[in-house]
């Protein structure tokens, strides 16, 4: 349509921390941009200082648009701060000097010493043309940690099958890295989602804990 979008994120406690803004500079693919004038962001490790890797995508206090604190619960506003740092509860890394969204800090999946971020595996199914829906949670393993896997709505016609489940992983091991495909693959009927048409990862976290639990 014409139209240039630049997308922005934040969160209601502080907004309009990062975005993408073509006519200062170009988009990165996979990034969701640079820090917002402002605002000072950065990539925190488990002790509060910046890092190169991956780690919490934290602002630093001082940030107009920073909430000063939780009506009335001191402990939840304790709990967002790390230091200097205010914790969005999101994970993230450096990129040529953009910031890589990986998920949410209780979404990243830990497989075999690896984390992942569940978006990347459910955009990649999501592009198969039998997936209408899918949810990609971590299902407890004595082994690996956790093990990937993903809940899937087929799109109407579509039979379930275990070839259909097989086709599925490869789909996913052919266009990522090789610790990022599913292990497991449930088709069901539906998935539970927010008013706004998001997954609910938790409510999928406990079934699959759940099933871990039935055996």
């Amino acid at each position: 349509f014409g139209v240039t979008i630049n997308e922005f994120y934040g969160q209601t406690e502080c907004n309009m921390t990062v975005s993408s803004c073509q006519p200062l500079f170009a988009n990165k693919p996979g990034a969701i941009g640079k820090p917002v004038f402002g605002h000072d962001v950065q990539i925190i490790d488990d002790h509060g200082n910046p890092t190169d890797g991956e780690g919490d995508i934290a602002v630093a206090r001082g940030s107009a648009s920073m909430m000063i604190e939780y009506w009335k619960r001191p402990e939840a506003t304790q709990d967002k701060f790390r230091g200097h740092w205010m914790l969005t509860g999101d994970r993230g890394q450096w990129v040529d000097g953009y910031i890589q969204f990986i998920g949410r800090d209780d979404d990243v999946i830990t497989t075999a010493g690896y984390r992942v971020g569940p978006a990347e595996i459910e955009d990649c199914l999501l592009t198969h043309p039998a997936v209408a829906t899918v949810g990609v949670v971590g299902k407890p393993d004595p082994l690996r940690t956790e093990i990937i896997k993903a809940y899937v709505v087929l799109k109407s016609g579509v039979a379930p099958s275990e070839a259909l489940q097989n086709e599925l992983k490869k789909f996913v091991q052919e266009r990522s890295a090789k610790h990022s495909y599913p292990r497991e693959i449930e088709f069901l009927d539906a998935l539970p989602m927010t008013v706004t048409g998001k997954v609910i990862r938790k409510d999928l976290r406990a079934r699959a804990a759940q099933e871990v639990a039935d055996g």
